[in-house]
């Protein structure tokens, strides 16, 4: 039997790519009935989009969401940068659909702010810099395919999985700070405009924290992605949940995914963030 939820955020799901686990996703979004789904940013990998490569497994997810909207479903579809060429439609709205570049939302009288992240990535958000983010991007999706393929071998010869990806970020001290500068560069501005939840994607890093400084304080929450964590945000009777899709399979391991920092890529572009 399905889950009725208020409102679910996925972002980073990264359809079109070999790292995209579309089919734990759609395991997932078979589970849920949700009255409002904001797919925050990142959905379909429109950088590294190749005809050659959208297996049925990405194809039903996307009918998954179209089946949500005939159902009665809000969604959003919130702009990344990895599918930046949406933001030309920006404010277009499709029946239940809206292509919007942030949402705000009022839940039981707190103020959601929900947008991608990408517009506090240096690497992505200037155009001289641009070019080297796809090119960490498509750096990252090799290295997820890579990893996949070392961990099938391992599971059939019964040893533990591993991330590539995690340990080579976990030991570059560049990426700590970016997950950490991130947060609280989010936080900030969500303070700032007197918001009680800030709600991104963009790093893959899964969190719910609480951000205190002089002017006041906010949420600050991120759904994670379906590359590597596999994870969702999930409001309902007035509390936030982060879904893990990994908790329900294979609980050992995905304790060592959430103990490790995670970034978008490899290319790690760090912030200086100065408080008035």
């Amino acid at each position: 039997m399905k889950r009725n939820v208020e409102l679910v955020v996925i972002s980073d799901v990264h359809l079109g790519t070999y790292g995209c686990n579309a089919a734990e996703l759609n395991d997932y979004l078979k589970s849920i009935q949700p009255q409002t789904l904001v797919l925050n940013g990142d959905i379909i990998d429109i950088w590294s989009f190749s005809k050659s490569y959208w297996p049925k497994e990405h194809m039903e997810t996307v009918q998954l969401v179209m089946d949500f909207i005939k159902q009665g479903t809000k969604v959003y579809y919130v702009t990344g940068n990895h599918d930046e060429m949406l933001r030309k439609f920006s404010d277009m709205k499709i029946g239940a659909l809206e292509i919007v570049d942030k949402v705000i939302l009022n839940l039981d009288g707190k103020r959601a702010w929900i947008f991608h992240g990408d517009i506090f990535d240096l690497s992505v958000s200037h155009k001289h810099t641009k070019w080297l983010a796809k090119l960490g991007g498509r750096s990252y999706d090799w290295l997820i395919l890579l990893n996949r393929w070392i961990n099938n071998i391992l599971v059939k010869l019964g040893k533990e999985r591993i991330s590539l990806s995690k340990r080579i970020k976990y030991s570059v001290k560049k990426a700590v700070s970016y997950v950490g500068d991130f947060e609280k560069i989010a936080a900030q501005h969500a303070i700032d405009q007197h918001y009680d939840y800030v709600v991104c994607g963009h790093i893959h890093q899964p969190q719910i924290k609480k951000f205190t400084n002089h002017k006041g304080s906010v949420t600050y929450l991120n759904s994670g992605d379906w590359v590597e964590n596999l994870t969702a945000l999930e409001y309902d009777n007035g509390k936030w949940k982060l879904h893990s899709y990994l908790d329900e399979l294979l609980p050992d391991f995905q304790e060592i995914i959430l103990s490790a920092p995670a970034v978008e890529k490899i290319i790690v572009t760090t912030f200086v963030f100065v408080e008035n």
